[in-house]
């Protein structure tokens, strides 16, 4: 059941942002952006005068993102309102920009990546396509795991991996919501289970880090092979099960919990259901990084700079992005914990692990899958 909630009057602007290929972005463009002016302060927290100027000389940037669009709609639009320069912008799943920028080869046609989970890009910092770049601005980071040990990617969120579930159609069928992962093996459950797409998907990577970090290697592949059994569709990017519950298309969906918040507190569905795993629930970090070749790098330091600053990351929360950040001066979404997240209650998860097995560990679910079949979708 959908209702009326509090942010129902932003939504005309989000179907504005929304466009295929690059989006520009103006002072007032696409996306809510910050209602409030900036002042010096704010800008001498994002970068020098030298960095600055210097960014200002590109008068240009690309981005890539991989956040949802409104978010995305609403950092580039500030961003090209704090200096000036020219930003437009093309939202695309993390799989599908690692597999872009890695058929690019050095010549990428944008210059930085901002949001989605990091193993793909520990897949794109292990093959040198990202740009090595010590920002100053990563002294804010509450971590240094919240960063690349290459200096190649750095961390500007934290978001939990979890299920939801349509209330409804569960209470119509006589079941309970899954609690942990051996649940969603259940043939009761056959069928009516969604998850995204191991090949373009960065939570489909993150989940499969995930049952392999918890399982081992060939148990991990092992559970994947037998959820398949239970797995309607298979969504190109992390949070369409997300996008399908509420409206009764999906019943439960593996995905990012803020994703589904959004679709309670956002969108009105007071019919999704979240669940965080009883065993321990994984986590992304969400980054941004400098694609090594870029156009305009001087622009891209200076957006690097930016997205680890609050005038960047506070946008989230005004604009459906309710992940935890792990910038030391930001505002944390305080509707997260209103609905039981806790960012420190999580799974130890092995970052290095990951950068090193990820591509790997896909191919070995995929050929475990037979390569898979029309359930995984690429549109």
């Amino acid at each position: 059941m959908r209702n009326l909630t509090r942010r129902n009057f932003f939504e005309a602007a989000a179907v504005g942002a929304a466009a295929l290929g690059m989006t520009g972005c103006g002072g007032s463009g696409s996306g809510s952006g910050s209602s409030s002016s900036t002042s010096s302060d704010n800008l001498d927290r994002i970068a020098s005068q030298d960095t600055i100027d210097a960014g200002k000389n590109d008068g240009e940037l690309v981005v890539y993102g991989s956040c949802e669009e409104e978010y995305l709609a609403a950092v580039t639009s500030h961003f090209e309102e704090l200096f000036g320069i020219k930003t437009s912008y093309q939202r695309l799943s993390t799989g599908e920009v690692e597999a872009k920028i890695e058929e690019e080869n050095g010549n990428p046609s944008a210059d930085v990546w901002f949001g989605g989970t990091t193993d793909p890009y520990n897949v794109a910092s292990g093959k040198g396509l990202l740009e090595v770049y010590k920002a100053n601005n990563a002294s804010h980071l509450i971590d240094d795991k919240f960063k690349s040990t290459n200096d190649d990617w750095y961390g500007i969120y934290k978001g939990i991996l979890g299920f939801m579930y349509n209330k409804d159609e569960l209470d119509r069928l006589k079941l309970d919501p899954p609690q942990d992962y051996p649940d969603l093996l259940d043939s009761k459950y056959q069928g009516l289970v969604w998850s995204s797409n191991y090949n373009t998907s960065g939570t489909a990577k993150l989940i499969i880090n995930t049952v392999i970090q918890k399982y081992g290697h060939d148990d991990g592949i092992q559970y994947l092979v037998n959820l398949d059994k239970n797995i309607a569709q298979y969504t190109k990017s992390g949070s369409g099960p997300s996008k399908s519950i509420g409206i009764g298309e999906c019943t439960i969906g593996l995905g990012m919990l803020h994703d589904g918040i959004y679709q309670i507190v956002d969108q009105g569905y007071d019919n999704v259901g979240l669940v965080i795993p009883s065993s321990g629930a994984s986590y992304e970090v969400g980054a941004t990084a400098i694609f090594k070749g870029c156009k305009h790098e001087d622009a891209a330091k200076l957006w690097v700079e930016y997205a680890l600053s609050p005038e960047c990351v506070n946008l989230g929360q005004e604009n459906g992005s309710y992940q935890f950040l792990v910038i030391d001066d930001a505002t944390q979404p305080e509707i997260a914990t209103e609905y039981g997240l806790d960012p420190d209650n999580v799974m130890d998860y092995d970052f290095e692990d990951a950068k090193e097995h990820t591509e790997q560990y896909v191919a070995d679910v995929m050929n475990a899958l037979g390569g898979g079949d029309d359930r995984f979708k690429t549109e």
